[in-house]
């Protein structure tokens, strides 16, 4: 029987690369996040629309347009959404500096902790090429990713059939290939490189696919990971700190109930 408990709320919540429109898409994961969690404001790190894979070939499901539905509803009800165009879906970064309401499209933005530190945020592929990967490079490695996307959506969807939790294959690579390696270690000193130029306290991005938070010299990297994946947000609590929700481990469905009706409204349970 699923537990009824209301949305968890956050302070600000980011996520990326969810790649709708393909079939590696986890938007029954990221769904039922969205539904289970509520926020000030919600942080859209690019590649939400996968632009690329759909030129090729289209998967778009109910889930994906109800995971629209959803990020919409969230910003008439009063959520702040920022929507940060990445590679995948870059034609609507020419939408960037539109405001639709409580939506706003971005290059990149300064988020405000509630402890007063300052993070840069922004998609990440901007550092492709401080890390010797170019836009040829990043094509050619698409269409092998691709491949091993595939492979690891069979092993998830037999793995579901055997009761077993989700693993992720793509994840498991990137943590054993030495070249994967490298690229990821690179990256991080470049995004850490890049918060001391701009002179903030820490950076937030996303795009190679590997949720973390670290401290690299003085200043905070965060990657908030994707939903093909391994289904990671990074959220902020009340208090300004951060952490990493790994929502493919704490699936579970929230069942919405109305408001309380007390003397006094009561304040948002957060997730």
């Amino acid at each position: 029987m699923k537990t009824t408990q209301r949305p968890h709320h956050y302070r600000a919540i980011w996520i990326s690369d969810v790649h709708l429109g393909t079939r590696e898409c986890r938007a029954e994961f990221l769904l039922d996040f969205l539904q289970s969690t509520e926020c000030d404001q919600l942080y859209l790190v690019g590649d939400l629309i996968d632009l690329w894979n759909m030129k090729r070939q289209v998967h778009w499901p109910q889930s994906h347009s109800d995971v629209v539905r959803t990020i919409l509803r969230k910003a008439h009800a009063g959520t702040e959404v920022i929507y940060i165009p990445g590679n995948h879906d870059e034609a609507f970064r020419e939408f960037c500096g539109f405001t639709f309401g409580n939506l706003r499209i971005a290059r990149e933005a300064i988020h405000l902790t509630a402890d007063n530190r300052r993070f840069l945020v922004l998609h990440g592929d901007e550092f492709d090429d401080a890390v010797k990967c170019g836009r040829l490079l990043s094509a050619i490695g698409n269409v092998a990713y691709d491949l091993v996307l595939r492979l690891s959506h069979r092993v998830h969807s037999l793995r579901r059939r055997l009761g077993l939790p989700y693993w992720s294959l793509v994840a498991f690579l990137k943590r054993n290939v030495n070249q994967a390696a490298k690229y990821i270690e690179q990256f991080d000193h470049a995004v850490a490189h890049e918060a001391a130029r701009r002179e903030v306290d820490g950076l937030i991005c996303g795009h190679i696919h590997r949720a973390q938070v670290m401290n690299v010299g003085e200043r905070v990297y965060c990657n908030d990971g994707d939903w093909v994946e391994s289904c990671t947000a990074l959220v902020e609590h009340a208090d300004g700190a951060l952490e990493l929700v790994h929502w493919s481990d704490r699936q579970h469905s929230v069942i919405h109930l109305p408001p309380l009706v007390t003397e006094e409204t009561p304040e948002p349970v957060a997730a």
